[in-house]
């Protein structure tokens, strides 16, 4: 029989502890913690498995707060279950250099599992955790040594479920039919601007049972019992997710701002914190008090963690004996560790000259890949045959199928972006993505965060010009490929041939550190002989010296992806003039500004001003690297319907352009 004095009062400590560091930091959001404590309370005591003096066990359950701006309720959480934040980070809430953000921030935070903030996002990343439990269980368990065996929950809001990401992910989720998914939706009827009718009246239980999920509710969420009732029925639910209707009060306690936009994303006021904590009985006279029953009974998280950890890994190690290799094959992907050998099939792929669009050539060494690194998975937004990013022979992944490694994302961008952050983030597998570069503006902001927190996550764009050709300006990427270049952490990839994209790709899977775009043709290009041309593990630099025409160049041209044929007929045809050029292939300027200032004067001489850029985009931004005195050639509008060849003609992208300007510079300098 549960003690419900012990667990009002840690319902409470929850609460207050939250309050206090909202108030103290003079910012932030108390209304969502003071709501949602006891259905935290009932999750956290009760059912998530998780050990805090190891975070990052493996097969512990995930745990996600979607609605991130309610922070002070997670760390409160943390602190309470014994995790190594100490209740000094508490009471620095959203200052300066704590481990106690605004927003959740995974890898400075113990204990937060996801980057959250962004209402939907963390919903995505949800699915994606759920969705590497299942695979990895198909994988790697056996009969009798289920080793992978945990749950995800989240905590979603109203907001979350109105952003159009949660819609997509849920219906991936019940797609796929991921019964170890669990969301507890707190259900306020709040937002910012007010009540949440003047926005939000759909019927959300029969939206999710529409999707195919388990529906509970909607139920008390200030009860414990019935929330714990929920949850153990939605853990008896197999076949699809669950999410939870929890009928909240938002500052639930505060006699003035109970129910209330006020108590939202406001503190309540010293005088309001007194009343709320005299209306809820709370007797400990500071701020920051922990009762001391509360706290060791909350405390007792650490003891059952690490009981629950040591028979894991006594299940393990028996694991491991029955089946070493596929022991060793999990421990290094839950790792993060690459085959010794699994560069050796990317060797001799493109001996033949043929040209090949770079989708194509994408698409074989992705095969390579597959082959030497079993946790390599992905899929594109109902574009594979277009971007060419089947797994020949590897299986598919759908509902009650986990042992493939192809994913079907369907049309939904921004949720794949969401759901390759939280496969990365649950560890096990290295995700692609793939779509049309002009579509990634669909997937940005789950790219953003994907860059904020480091994770591996390898996005695949092709038609990735105007050399798309037909299909007109909306599927023409003209300012795209500038645009995630501002993205701080995101390495950008557009390699000239199939020789570069084989070097991208091989610098995609050893970045372990954070994410990056690679962008591909649509249309065939030749493969640069590599005889009379410098080597492509230039592209490893970033940005190296392809060609040049004698040891004092008077003019470099720089280019990227299908413009590096441009630029070296350009300089070819100069060097017949008389006029030595350098060409410079810049695959990624995120990976060439990082060189030493040695390696990139050699590339790129400060003493040689003449410059001339070549891309089938916008050409801000390239000034960085030709100066204010050099040129860019590249698009200054739209694109337009027509083949390609006649597109590049017409919007004068051409070695002619290219040549001229070169001559320009070269006689305007001499």
């Amino acid at each position: 029989m549960a003690d419900q004095a012990l667990d009002q009062l840690c319902i409470n400590t929850i609460r207050f502890l939250s309050v206090d560091s909202v108030q103290k930091a003079k910012s932030g959001h108390p209304g969502t913690p003071m709501g949602a404590a006891p259905m935290a309370y009932a999750l956290w005591d009760r059912f998530l498995k998780h050990n805090p003096d190891d975070p990052t066990w493996p097969n512990r359950d995930r745990f996600v707060l979607s609605c991130g701006h309610a922070s002070a309720l997670l760390y409160s959480l943390l602190h309470l279950t014994g995790y190594d934040l100490p209740m000094d980070e508490l009471k620095q809430f959203r200052q300066w250099g704590s481990k106690t953000p605004g927003h959740p921030e995974h890898g400075l935070t113990p204990g937060v599992e996801a980057t959250t903030g962004p209402l939907g996002q963390g919903f995505g990343n949800a699915v994606g955790m759920a969705l590497t439990e299942r695979w990895l269980a198909g994988q790697y368990n056996r009969p009798g040594h289920e080793i992978i065996d945990h749950h995800t929950y989240a905590i979603v809001s109203d907001g979350d479920l109105q952003e159009g990401i949660s819609s997509e992910a849920a219906s991936m989720a019940g797609t796929l039919g991921l019964g170890k998914l669990i969301m507890l939706y707190d259900d306020n009827d709040i937002s910012i601007e007010g009540d949440t009718d003047i926005t939000f009246g759909e019927n959300v239980a029969q939206r999710f049972q529409a999707y195919g999920w388990h529906v509970i509710g909607p139920i008390e969420g200030m009860d414990v019992e019935k929330v714990s009732s929920a949850l153990t029925a939605a853990k008896a639910e197999t076949g699809k997710p669950t999410i939870i209707v929890c009928r909240t009060v938002i500052g639930y306690g505060s006699p003035n701002k109970a129910g209330k936009g006020s108590a939202h994303g406001d503190p309540l006021g010293e005088e309001e914190v007194v009343l709320a904590k005299a209306k809820l009985k709370w007797a400990p006279p500071d701020a920051f008090s922990i009762p001391t029953e509360a706290g060791a009974h909350l405390r007792l998280a650490c003891e059952r963690g690490k009981s629950q950890q040591d028979e894991w890994n006594s299940a393990f190690s028996e694991y491991r004996e029955a089946f070493p290799a596929e022991a060793q094959q999990l421990d290094d992907a839950l790792r993060g560790r690459l085959p010794a050998d699994w560069e050796e099939g990317l060797n001799g792929l493109f001996d033949k000259l043929d040209p090949i669009a770079t989708r194509s050539a994408s698409s074989v060494v992705m095969n390579a890949i597959s082959k030497g690194v079993p946790a390599f998975i992905g899929g594109s937004a109902d574009l594979a045959p277009s971007t060419r990013t089947i797994l020949d022979g590897r299986g598919h992944i759908g509902k009650g199928e986990f042992l493939g490694h192809n994913l079907h994302f369907g049309v939904r961008e921004h949720a794949m972006g969401a759901v390759a952050n939280g496969i990365a983030l649950h560890g096990g597998a290295i995700p692609y993505t793939a779509t049309f570069l002009v579509f990634s503006d669909y997937m940005r902001p789950a790219i953003r965060l994907g860059a904020i927190m480091g994770q591996q996550v390898i996005y695949v764009f092709t038609h990735d010009s105007i050399g798309v050709g037909e299909d007109g300006p909306t599927h023409q990427p003209i300012e795209h490929l500038m645009a995630l270049r501002e993205i701080p952490g995101l390495v950008v990839s557009r390699p000239a041939d199939a020789t570069e994209t084989v070097e991208v790709w091989r610098a995609a899977m050893n970045r372990q550190d954070g994410p990056t775009v690679m962008a591909f043709t649509r249309q065939n290009l030749p493969v640069l002989d590599r005889s009379t041309l410098k080597p492509a593990s230039g592209v490893l630099k970033g940005g190296y010296v392809l060609w040049e025409s004698g040891s004092s160049p008077q003019v470099i041209i720089i280019g990227t992806g299908s413009e590096v044929h441009i630029a070296l007929e350009a300089g070819q045809k100069l060097d017949g003039e008389g006029i030595a050029a350098r060409v410079v292939s810049m695959p990624s300027w995120e990976v060439f500004d990082v060189q030493t200032k040695e390696y990139r004067d050699s590339v790129l001489p400060p003493s040689l001003r003449a410059r001339v850029s070549v891309e089938a985009g916008t050409t801000m931004g390239w000034e960085r690297y030709v100066g204010l005195d050099g040129a860019s050639v590249g698009m200054s509008g739209y694109g337009a319907s027509a083949p390609a060849g006649v597109l590049y003609e017409k919007f004068d992208i051409t070695a002619e352009r290219v040549a001229d300007e070169a001559r320009r510079l070269v006689n305007g300098a001499s």
